[in-house]
């Protein structure tokens, strides 16, 4: 009986240890939300400022329903834990941040806990947003305390258990979350930090570019080195690797177009990358948009892989594939898949069509989609939808049809493959 007294101690104490650190963990640093707001009213500049700084970070994105009224919440996030709704962020005293002050919104940025100390999901990433400066915290605030007051109350998030509880959360970010600002390198331009800044934080990149381990927490090893997204199936190439989306070759230019206009010689954006440059970046200044590019450029590439044997395609799939080709493919991207300047891009040597994720060209071809439209291309071509129209089998064999013609040499894609992202595609 003593033993078994001693052992049941013995586990409370474990049991408190643990709880009091993992306490510890999510209340580290929390002490600087305190400090006083600026005094007197937001001027116009800084409310500017912060309407600025919200298209920077995409924040109608997740806060808008679709026409719905601006930034009142209520957007469905799914998630592969459940669903997470927006949050209504205009001024509304019941249901939105009219009693916030700017310290609680900082708190929310840089720690990821609510006014009332609830601790948030990260499906808000503040992950990212930890490292937005308080001046601009502040500016974010005034100009959300600026918008009309919306009445409409927060939808309650549909999460599974046990991912529902904060005990579990706690836990998550006592292993995955640490608050931090972000901090100029030393040996680099104003310009290289600027970019820097807007790409870990506001611009929150890496919530995309970067993959998820079974707990949906980024991996920061290998930041920006691409990933699915979770639940939207579509492949957020890597910024690091030439053979996908790194732009380190490219002239500074050339990549300050793709994020102002979507659509540049060397390609176009599609899926989620759409909206980004839709709601976001589109809208940046030229002087950021040229600091994200030089960040982007000078990124540190991953070596050059192997070059692989020419992928062996079997004759009843090759035939099938250029069947597809020549009746709903060549009009556009022509028979040598040279596609059509400004309109259609080039499919010949379009690392787009040769990546080793094929879950971008098969969301393509079932689900069509546009380019944004842009004040540089208000009318940008698009894709037609051919889910109803193809099978897998032809799917799979137009696919693999473009991966090893005009010198394309990728591996062939399979019905099981196209199989599955039809099932899950969104």
């Amino acid at each position: 009986m003593k033993r078994f007294l001693r052992l049941a101690a013995g586990s409370v104490v474990l049991f408190v240890a643990a709880a009091a650190t993992v306490w510890y963990l999510n209340v580290r640093g929390e002490d600087n939300t305190t400090s006083a707001q600026p005094a007197g009213p937001a001027s116009a500049e800084q409310i500017e400022r912060g309407a600025y700084l919200a298209r920077a970070g995409n924040c109608l994105a997740c806060h808008t329903t679709r026409g719905g009224t601006p930034y009142a919440g209520g957007r469905a996030i799914e998630t592969p834990f459940g669903t997470v709704f927006g949050s209504n962020l205009t001024p509304d005293n019941t249901t939105g941040i009219g009693t916030w002050t700017s310290a609680d919104f900082w708190r929310a940025l840089h720690h990821g806990r609510s006014k009332n100390g609830r601790l948030l999901y990260p499906a808000f990433p503040y992950t990212s947003f930890t490292q937005v400066s308080r001046p601009d915290s502040d500016a974010l605030y005034a100009y959300l305390r600026s918008l009309p007051a919306t009445a409409q109350a927060n939808r309650e998030h549909q999460l599974r258990f046990p991912y529902q509880s904060q005990a579990a959360l706690a836990v998550w970010r006592a292993l995955y979350f640490t608050p931090g600002s972000f901090a100029p390198e030393a040996g680099r331009s104003a310009e290289w930090n600027r970019g820097a800044y807007l790409v870990k934080g506001l611009g929150h990149c890496a919530a995309c570019h970067t993959a998820r381990n079974a707990l949906g927490a980024s991996d920061n090893r290998l930041d920006l080195a691409g990933g699915l997204i979770p639940m939207q199936n579509w492949y957020a190439p890597s910024l690091t690797d030439a053979h996908e989306a790194g732009v380190a070759h490219w002239a500074l230019p050339q990549i300050v177009q793709l994020l102002k206009t979507g659509s540049t010689p060397q390609g176009s954006v599609a899926g989620p990358m759409a909206e980004v440059v839709l709601h976001s970046t589109q809208h940046l200044s030229d002087a950021d948009l040229t600091a994200m590019a030089g960040f982007l450029q000078a990124l540190p590439q991953s070596p050059a892989p192997t070059p692989a044997a020419p992928p062996l395609v079997s004759a009843r799939q090759a035939a099938l594939g250029a069947k597809v080709y020549e009746q709903h493919c060549v009009a556009c991207h022509g028979e040598k898949g040279n596609g059509v300047a400004g309109a259609y891009p080039p499919l010949a040597g379009n690392r787009a069509v040769t990546m080793a994720s094929t879950a971008n060209l098969v969301q393509m071809v079932l689900n069509g989609g546009f380019a944004p439209a842009t004040a540089g291309n208000p009318r940008p071509f698009g894709m037609p939808p051919y889910r109803l129209l193809l099978n897998d089998g032809e799917v799979a064999a137009v696919l693999t049809h473009l991966r090893s013609q005009w010198g394309n040499q990728a591996s062939p894609v399979s019905e099981l493959e196209v199989g599955r992202f039809r099932s899950n595609a969104r």
